[in-house]
This record gives C-alpha cells, sequence and structure tokens, in this order.
C-alpha cells in the first residue's frame, strides 16, 4: 500500500501546509510577473541601451523561449532529485539573473547580456514551476490537495495582470528595478520553504538527456527562424532551414520518446483526445495571450503616446474581463466539464480580438475598453480550465510530468506568436511607413532605408526618437510622425487580427473535445504520488469536480 506523501515519516515532523503553499506562491509569482513586466519596460530599456526594436523583442522571447525548451526537463528533474530542492535550485537561478539583467552595462554587449540572462531566467523558471505545484501535491493529503491546486493554479493567471501594473511603477523610477524587484521576492520563497519542512521524494531512475537535447534544439532552432525571417525574409533559405530543421528535430524528439524507457515527456497522455484538444486549444490561446502584452504596451506608448503607468492601464481593461472570466469559467468546469468554457472562451476571445483590431486606429484609449474587456474574457474562459482539465485526465503521470507538456505547450506558443506577430508588424510597419515617406516627397532611392531605421526607431519608443537634422528627408520624417504614429496602429491591427484567427482556429479544435468532466483530482493525486506504473489506457469523461 503506498503511504500518502503527506503523512511524515518516523522522527520527521509533519510539513507545514500553508507555510509551504505560501512558499511555492512567492516562487511562482515571479516567473509569472517576468512574463509581463519586461513589455511595460522595453520603451526605456530600448531608448536607454540603443537596442533595435527586433533586439528587444529577443530580450523578451529569450525568456519565453527557454521556458518552453526547459521545462519538460525541468518536470523530470523534480522528480529525479525531489521537488523541493529543485524549487531552491530554480530560485537561486532565477534571482541571481534578474540582479545580472538589471546590471546590464550600456554599450555593443548590451543586447547579448540581455538576452543571454533572461534566457537563464527562463531556465530557473522552467525548474521552479513543475516543481512548485509538486511540492504542494506532496504536503497536502488528498482530501485537500484539489481546494490546494485550484488555488496555486488560479494565482498564477491573475499574477500576469501584477506585471505590467508593477512594470509601469517601477519603471517611473529605473526600469532596472523590474529585475531586482525579484530578489526581495525569492528571499520570502526561500526562508517559507526552509521554515516549511517539505519532503524530498526522489525516483531511482534515469534523466533522458538525449531527450532534453532534442527539444532544446528543436524550439529554439524553430523560433529562431520565425524570429529572424522579419530581417532575413521569407525568401531566404535560412529562413525555411532554420524552421523546417526545428521542426524534424521536434518531431525526431516525438519518436524518440515513445521509444525511450523513461522519456523526459510522457507522450502517452496524448491518447486521451481530451487532454489533446486541451493541449491544442492552450497553444492557439497562447499565441495571442503572452504577445499581446508586448504589442498592446508598445502600441500604447507609440501610438497613444501613453506613459508607462498609462500603459499599464491600458492592459487593466483586458485584465478586467480576463478575471471575471476566469472565475466564471472555473464554475462551468465544475458544473459541466471544460468543452463549454473551451467554446465560449475561443468563440468571445476571436470576435473580441478582431473588434479591437478595427478601433486600434480611432487612437482613443477608451474607445477601446468594451473590446479589450471581450478579449480578455475570451482567454479568462479558456486558460485555468483548460489546464486544470489536462491534468486532471493525466490518469497514470505525475503532476510534474504533466505540467511540463502544457506548459512546454503555452510557453512554445507565446515564443511562436512573439516571432510571428513581430515579423508581421515589422513587414507591415515598414510599407506603411514607406507610403507616408512617398506622399512627403522623399526621395524613392532613400525611402525604404529610411522607414526600415523608422520601423527600428519608433517600435517601443513613442516620442523619444524624433529625427534630428536639417536635411529634406530628416525635415519631412519630423512631418511625418503623427502619420507615423497611425502607420503604427495599422500594422498592429494584423497583429490582432493574427490573435483573433488564432483563437478562431482554438474554436475549431474545441468542438473536438469529448466533453464531461475529469475523475476526481483529489482520487487521483494519490495514485500520482507514487512513481507511476506502465500507462494504460487514460479515462476521460469520468465524473469529478474539476477541481
Amino acid at each position: 500500500m503506498t503511504r500518502d506523501p503527506s503523512t511524515p515519516g518516523a522522527g520527521r515532523r509533519a510539513p507545514s501546509q500553508s507555510l509551504a503553499l505560501a512558499a511555492m506562491m512567492f516562487a511562482v509569482a515571479m516567473t509569472f510577473i517576468d512574463q509581463t513586466i519586461v513589455s511595460i519596460a522595453a520603451p526605456d530599456i530600448v531608448s536607454e541601451l540603443g537596442l533595435s526594436a527586433s533586439g528587444m523583442q529577443w530580450v523578451i522571447n529569450a525568456y519565453l523561449l527557454a521556458l518552453a525548451a526547459f521545462f519538460a526537463l525541468g518536470g523530470r528533474l523534480a522528480d529525479l532529485w525531489g521537488p523541493r530542492r529543485v524549487v531552491v535550485v530554480g530560485t537561486l537561478v532565477f534571482v541571481v539573473s534578474s540582479v545580472l539583467c538589471g546590471c546590464v552595462p550600456s554599450g555593443d554587449y548590451a543586447l547579448t547580456w540581455l538576452i543571454v540572462f533572461r534566457a537563464v531566467q527562463g531556465l530557473g523558471a522552467a525548474l521552479l514551476f513543475p516543481a512548485a505545484l509538486a511540492v504542494v501535491v506532496a504536503v497536502f493529503p488528498v482530501e485537500r490537495r484539489g481546494r490546494a491546486l485550484a488555488l496555486f493554479f488560479g494565482l498564477t493567471g491573475a499574477l500576469t495582470a501584477v506585471g505590467p501594473l508593477l512594470g509601469g511603477w517601477l519603471t517611473a523610477w529605473t526600469w532596472r528595478a523590474i529585475f531586482w524587484v525579484n530578489v526581495p521576492v525569492a528571499i520570502a520563497a526561500l526562508v517559507l520553504t526552509a521554515l516549511a519542512g517539505i519532503p524530498d521524494r526522489r525516483r531511482e531512475e534515469s534523466l533522458d538527456v538525449k531527450g532534453a537535447l532534442l527539444i532544446v534544439a528543436g524550439m529554439g532552432l524553430s523560433v529562431l527562424g520565425f524570429q529572424q525571417s522579419a530581417a532575413w525574409g521569407w525568401d531566404n533559405a535560412a529562413t525555411w532551414v532554420c524552421i523546417a530543421g526545428g521542426l524534424a528535430i521536434l518531431y525526431a524528439f516525438c519518436r524518440y520518446e515513445l521509444r525511450t524507457r523513461h522519456p523526459l515527456v510522457n507522450l502517452a497522455v496524448f491518447r486521451d483526445r481530451a487532454f489533446t484538444v486541451d493541449a491544442l486549444v492552450l497553444f492557439f490561446a497562447m499565441l495571442a495571450f503572452v504577445p499581446l502584452f508586448f504589442f498592446a504596451s508598445v502600441y500604447a506608448q507609440v501610438s497613444l503616446s501613453a506613459s508607462p503607468n498609462q500603459a499599464a492601464l491600458y492592459l487593466l481593461y483586458f485584465f478586467a474581463g480576463f478575471a471575471i472570466a476566469s472565475q466564471w469559467g472555473g464554475r462551468i468546469l465544475d458544473k459541466r466539464g471544460a468543452r463549454p468554457a473551451l467554446r465560449i472562451g475561443c468563440a468571445l476571445g476571436a470576435v473580441g480580438f478582431a473588434l479591437w483590431a478595427g478601433k486600434l486606429t480611432d487612437l482613443s484609449m477608451h474607445d477601446q475598453w468594451p473590446y479589450a474587456a471581450l478579449a480578455g474574457a475570451g482567454i479568462g474562459f479558456v486558460l485555468a480550465p483548460a489546464s486544470t482539465d489536462a491534468v486532471n485526465r493525466s490518469i497514470d503521470s505525475s503532476y510534474g510530468e504533466v505540467t511540463g507538456i502544457t506548459q512546454t505547450v503555452r510557453n512554445y506558443a507565446a515564443s511562436v506568436g512573439l516571432a510571428v506577430y513581430g515579423t508581421m508588424l515589422t513587414h507591415s510597419m515598414t510599407d506603411r511607413v514607406e507610403e507616408t515617406l512617398s506622399t512627403r516627397g522623399v526621395p524613392p532611392d532613400a525611402r525604404r532605408s529610411m522607414a526600415r531605421d523608422v520601423t527600428e526607431a519608433i517600435t517601443g519608443n513613442a516620442d523619444t526618437r524624433t529625427p534630428t537634422g536639417d536635411g529634406p528627408a530628416q525635415s519631412a520624417m519630423r512631418d511625418a510622425m503623427s502619420a507615423i504614429r497611425l502607420d503604427f496602429a495599422e500594422a498592429n491591427q494584423w497583429v490582432f487580427y493574427g490573435m483573433a484567427v488564432a483563437l478562431a482556429i482554438g474554436y475549431f479544435c474545441a468542438l473536438r473535445h469529448p466533453g464531461g468532466r475529469a475523475e476526481d483530482v483529489n482520487g487521483r493525486a494519490a495514485e500520482t504520488a507514487s512513481p507511476p506504473k506502465s500507462p494504460s489506457r487514460p479515462v476521460t469523461g469520468a465524473p469529478g469536480d474539476g477541481s
């Protein structure tokens, strides 16, 4: 008979459940705030360090890409080394890299410095989150585990809203503070972890090093192709070599994982159609969710001439709808399962983003709030129900393994979304600025290069980079700045329409969800606390509360 992991052994005090839950919430707080906080500070970072717009996108994307690439590894290490130990290691990696991001020197190496340590931040977050989830499962008894997990998952969505607000406030002092703020949070997490007396359970299994290398290479190469398509062009062979090569490596990774005895990712969970649909819906929802923070905040500061604080308030319209719908979606999940929430959310999100895109050229922040709230409500209906339903249906895998899969899907989608939308924005903005300069008499031989320079300069910089000089080209550009802000709004329309399309595809995926509620998470958690047995056929549609 398997002993519940929350039961203390002989001579060992029982872990403090409240302290352990608080410690894990402090730990994951850093990782989710950092997904959105940098977007608000992007204009100040670009201006002070002299970065390009595409370079700044890589600063944001490096975190998400590392998070996606290493998340499965983090979940597996939590099983092999013990979740408490991995939480501590992940927290230390995260906070040290955060401090180094805030200490970036000005000069030629600024961009490289930021990208490298943002990627290390992502690695720390990838270690942290699945291990923190495993700690919550380990310290709570079966009868209280569902409520604790619901609180844990619910917090992650709410914390993404804190990022823009905190970023706007800290940026008013210095943008470097958005990284340094992680220090007191990390200290609180480490102290609470030490006081909670959290036990560690390890599995005597081998680490799938080859699988880890394959997934990191596949994700990195494919996102590199999407990201660099703006600079290289879609007709460049290097773009397609990276994209096709990365996808081929990911395919090889899947084939390898199905054959290995102790895989990094247990792909057997995809035999459950509901789990597969949950993962697909999460993928298309995340194509819009995380990229929105960057593109909406930059749009507000460029086209609306908003300050960082005002841009944060602009995003609050989205989060108002998100917060309300998240609660409603949770109730729907409890009573009727995930399928209704996923369908409603994807439909609302597609309509909301499409209507929001149509209002961007009005250049009025307050006129856009109903559509921003509608888009936020759509995402709110989707994220928590899809994530929770996916975990509840993973009968034969540990929480660390399954969370590794769903979070890998989510963060890879966010990375691809940032890369693809960034490419769309760059191309559309360059074409529109070139037309604007043409109407103001800029010579044809100078228009294209100037349009590219303007696109790089204005994205994320609002009013801080107006052209200087007395030449006719510089004068024409200064006169055209108001028109260029409208050009930027029109270019962003394509980004927002792209997000609407992503949610529409998610809706058609949601139609394939078999419905029903997953087996009660509390009863299943007792089984997954022990090392998983060989996969059996997943159970779908079993009655349960879907917490």
